[in-house]
């Protein structure tokens, strides 16, 4: 690194795929809706500042100097030109900043409140690609009113035909179930019964929208997503108090990868902290699971490189991804960017000075990882680059 800390330029130039993210809010957040975002939780603890954190650090640390401000900024300094700038130019900027090539953009959740794929585009002046989210496209052929009887074909034809569209499925059984379900691919029988005992929670007018949780709805519309050979991926580990935290554990899909690997469908772990390694060794064991640490690294703040060097202890070099997983607030992209920046750097370089790698390897798995390994995976065309 040079005298300021910064990575040298070949890893500044480098264009990120962000292979998995969700789109910016497209309005200003006041300061308790920003605040909100900077953590996992439901919400800030009362009384405490939402800054206060590693997060809250970064935020004032990185991207204060990309809307104006000095390194350090107060809080509420931030606040106040952020507003200034308006929603669409402080968008724009800490987009570019992050200097991503190609976003891959989870829709399926309070899609309401942000850009749509489009707008987040423009904004970013980069390609989008949709991932399917599996469980919300179950839960739309549930609001139709569809038989039980039919609804085994009729959530297939929709995740079939929906993902014709869609550059890879997702599916949160982590969030809606855990890991702990059987791996095999449920019968039609089981899923119609298991439809005839949900749908009428489901469209019950006194209590509408029971959301889908039923472990073998889960496993059908897993397996549907396996079904279209896209890219499966699965949130694993860290997130938000709604999972089970050690039935995310992704060492618990064991059986599932076992069960994939002859059907070609890739799965990818994602974010996986603090079960990383866990995931580092699926992805060494089996050729069609490929995993990132996204969410995690953008959160660990300085320590983003131990959680990197500790995946790259045992993962093969193109299995490893960049991710965001930013949601609502467009400094989540730059910061998520400038960390793996830096970690991957810091890890690479730090083999390279121990006479582990040469400076050649070290540049070409960095790209690998930036967005080599999403391009082909994915399939993605030289617009990305």
């Amino acid at each position: 690194m040079g005298a300021s800390g910064a990575p040298p330029s070949w890893v500044q130039a480098l264009r990120l795929v962000d292979h998995h993210c969700h789109s910016v809010l497209a309005g200003s957040p006041d300061a308790v809706a920003f605040g909100a975002l900077l953590t996992e939780a439901e919400a800030p603890a009362p009384g405490a500042d939402p800054f206060d954190s590693a997060l809250g650090l970064s935020v004032r640390r990185w991207c204060a100097p990309v809307l104006d401000l000095p390194p350090h900024a107060p809080a509420a300094d931030y606040l106040a030109r952020r507003a200034e700038l308006g929603a669409g130019e402080a968008t724009r900027r800490l987009l570019a900043a992050s200097g991503t090539g190609a976003l891959l953009v989870d829709i399926g959740w309070r899609s309401e409140e942000l850009l749509g794929l489009a707008e987040l585009g423009a904004a970013a002046g980069a390609p989008v690609s949709e991932v399917l989210r599996l469980e919300v496209v179950a839960e739309q052929v549930a609001d139709t009113g569809v038989e039980p009887a039919d609804y085994p074909q009729t959530v297939a034809e929709a995740i079939s035909r929906r993902a014709g569209s869609a550059i890879a499925c997702k599916s949160i059984l982590a969030y809606r179930y855990g890991f702990d379900v059987d791996p095999a691919r449920p019968t039609d029988t089981e899923v119609r019964a298991a439809a005839a005992a949900w749908l009428p929670q489901r469209l019950n007018p006194q209590r509408p929208g029971a959301r889908l949780a039923d472990p073998v709805l889960l496993r059908h519309a897993l397996w549907c997503g396996v079904d279209t050979g896209l890219p499966l991926q699965l949130h694993t580990g860290f997130g938000d108090g709604d999972e089970d935290l050690h039935r995310a554990n992704p060492i618990l899909l064991t059986g599932f990868c076992r069960a994939t690997a002859v059907t070609g469908t890739p799965v990818v772990l994602l974010h996986c902290y603090p079960y990383h390694r866990e995931a580092a060794w699926l992805a060494h064991v089996f050729g069609h699971v490929h995993l990132d640490v996204g969410l995690a690294s953008t959160f660990a703040g300085a320590r983003a490189s131990a959680l990197l060097a500790e995946v790259l202890e045992i993962a093969p070099f193109g299995k490893v991804l960049y991710s965001s997983d930013a949601f609502g607030l467009a400094e989540l992209y730059h910061l998520a960017a400038l960390r793996f920046r830096s970690a991957v750097y810091q890890v690479l370089d730090g083999w390279r000075r121990d006479g582990e790698a040469a400076e050649q390897d070290v540049q070409r798995i960095a790209a690998m990882i930036a967005g080599g390994n999403a391009r082909r995976l994915y399939r993605l065309g030289r617009q990305s680059e």
